[in-house]
């Protein structure tokens, strides 16, 4: 017998993947968290019905949420990942010698041992001295925080539920205050192809656009993503993400990844028609 896991990414659209063997489901305070082993993606991991990573395709979002603002930032030293709990992201930022700490804020204790067990190559990133992990709200995380960061990424999951109040403006106006004069946020924004998906794009380029005096939009393709293809924002205090992009800083590292190159970075932030319509088209509602 075949076993099959869908997600709908509309009513009228599903991802479908064959799958081996269900190799974890359980339910935490916050989520269903269900691992899988797949044929195609390797293992993969989803919350509430919703495919987050997979084996096969992690790297590509893990390299672009960091390998982006490093290569623009001048001299990161505090990190900040909100989510994050699977170890990605701080796996790729262990490669800079200058980071000095990386705070990691994931509400889900679960998630991050759930993963720990599954993913251990991508959870080594939490394993590094610079790491520090703190199980709570990141929204209640930052409220207090001033100045702090020069680097805040957030890889929260899409917005609803828990995670719901990362998206809100009282989030970025809080990243905004938790980072120092030069900081750089980076954040999902999600895909704009489906319809039902391009109001929260909208909605989110509204907020943060309204709370940065740089904001700007790069895209990555992702095969279990909705549609394949996903967009991030790049929000900062002062930094562009092409006049101050210095790729020197990337090349000098010998950095070994398999998506984000210095060319690339470039192009990411070249958008199809549509994507820089509904972009503009609320900076211009403003």
């Amino acid at each position: 017998m075949e076993l099959w896991y869908s997600e709908f990414h509309t009513g009228n659209v599903k991802l479908s993947v064959r799958i081996n063997r269900q190799l974890f489901s359980g339910e935490s305070e916050f989520q269903r968290i269900d691992v899988f082993e797949s044929e195609e993606f390797g293992r993969f991991v989803a919350l509430d019905g919703e495919i987050v990573f997979s084996d096969k395709d992690e790297f590509i979002y893990d390299e672009m949420v960091t390998h982006v603002p490093m290569t623009v930032h001048p001299n990161v030293k505090n990190v900040l990942i909100i989510g994050g709990g699977d170890g990605g992201v701080a796996r790729e930022l262990i490669h800079y010698p200058q980071i000095e700490s990386i705070d990691v804020v994931e509400s889900d204790k679960m998630f991050v041992d759930v993963c720990a067990e599954m993913f251990p190559d991508i959870a080594q990133g939490l394993k590094d001295e610079r790491v520090n992990i703190y199980y709570e709200d990141g929204l209640r995380f930052l409220r207090n925080k001033k100045a702090r960061y020069d680097l805040i990424i957030n890889d929260s999951t899409d917005p609803l539920g828990h995670t719901e109040g990362l998206f809100t403006k009282e989030f970025y106006g809080s990243c905004y205050k938790a980072l120092r004069d030069d900081g750089i946020m980076v954040y999902q924004h999600g895909s704009p192809f489906y319809d039902e998906d391009e109001v929260e794009c909208r909605k989110m380029h509204r907020k943060v656009f309204r709370s940065f005096p740089v904001s700007r939009v790069y895209q990555a393709h992702i095969p279990t993503c909705p549609s394949g293809y996903w967009l991030f924002g790049f929000a900062s205090k002062k930094y562009h993400p092409l006049e101050d992009f210095r790729p020197e800083r990337f090349d000098n590292l010998n950095i070994e990844t398999w998506y984000y190159t210095t060319n690339l970075h470039r192009g990411a932030f070249m958008l199809p028609k549509y994507v820089e319509d509904l972009l503009e088209e609320e900076e211009n509602s403003l």
